[in-house]
């Protein structure tokens, strides 16, 4: 069997890589750090398992399982996610893109190979369902957030994506700075990216915007718990920083 680890956690990815080659019916183990990587590698080189995250920077997981149906030959190599997601919805949507198995981290190594094992045997008949071996643990700030900019449809590729993401984080981490949007939150970004707050600005404002487009408000205001927005009034890239880290500081502290 030939295998492609996708995952941009890079001590993961190696711990995963490292069981699997250690198996005698395994004969080749790659590693990709996100989606866009991985067709490459796809590309060049034939695999009979890909095992994905779905949250990475570039091409999340649902990008790479569709643009895998696009563009590679049938038979394709057979998908096993492994994610930190385990919302019904998130499991639902890499079903109808052909994953076969949905693992949600933590989960034993032995878990995987197993799926993997089956793969290789032709049963594609397991249901697909969200598999834990391990105890539950608190998910942290960067898996909150990647769920939820996941569920709010703002894909990982477009410049905003990151500079909300960290704008989230450190309203987060400081409520206050959203009452000093222009003066400290944009250019602290641009400053960790190497622009400036003006391009911060514009990117940030663009991510909303594509969110809107996608009519994703609904889910918004089911994420937020209440109706706080419509199609016809989008927010300030402020009021959309201060919602989303209030619903992140409040299902921390539940």
């Amino acid at each position: 069997m030939r295998i492609l680890i996708v995952d941009d956690h890079e001590a993961l990815r190696k711990a995963m890589i490292d069981v699997l080659t250690r198996q005698e019916d395994i004969a080749l183990v790659d590693g990709a750090a996100n989606g866009a990587e991985a067709l490459k590698m796809l590309c060049q080189r034939s695999y009979d398992v890909v095992v994905t995250d779905i949250v990475m920077p570039v091409m999340d997981g649902y990008t790479l399982m569709q643009e895998m149906r696009r563009l590679m030959p049938c038979p394709a190599p057979k998908v096993i996610v492994a994610t930190a997601l385990a919302r019904d919805d998130f499991v639902m949507r890499a079903v109808e893109l052909g994953a076969k198995f949905y693992l949600v981290k933590p989960f034993q190594p032995e878990i995987l190979l197993g799926h993997i094992r089956r793969l290789a045997n032709g049963e594609e008949t397991v249901p697909v369902v969200p598999v834990s071996e391990a105890a539950p643990r608190e998910r942290s700030l960067e898996e909150r957030l990647g769920s939820l900019f996941l569920t709010l449809g703002i894909p990982a590729h477009i410049k905003g994506y990151q500079y909300l993401r960290t704008g989230v984080k450190m309203a987060v981490e400081n409520p206050s700075v959203v009452n000093r949007i222009t003066k400290e939150l944009y250019p602290g970004i641009a400053a960790r990216f190497d622009t400036t707050a003006s391009k911060v600005e514009r990117a940030i404002r663009h991510a909303i915007e594509v969110a809107w487009n996608r009519g994703r408000v609904d889910t918004l205001n089911r994420a937020l718990g209440c109706r706080v927005c419509t199609p016809e009034e989008k927010p300030t890239n402020g009021e959309f920083i201060a919602m989303l880290a209030d619903k992140l500081r409040l299902d921390r502290t539940a």
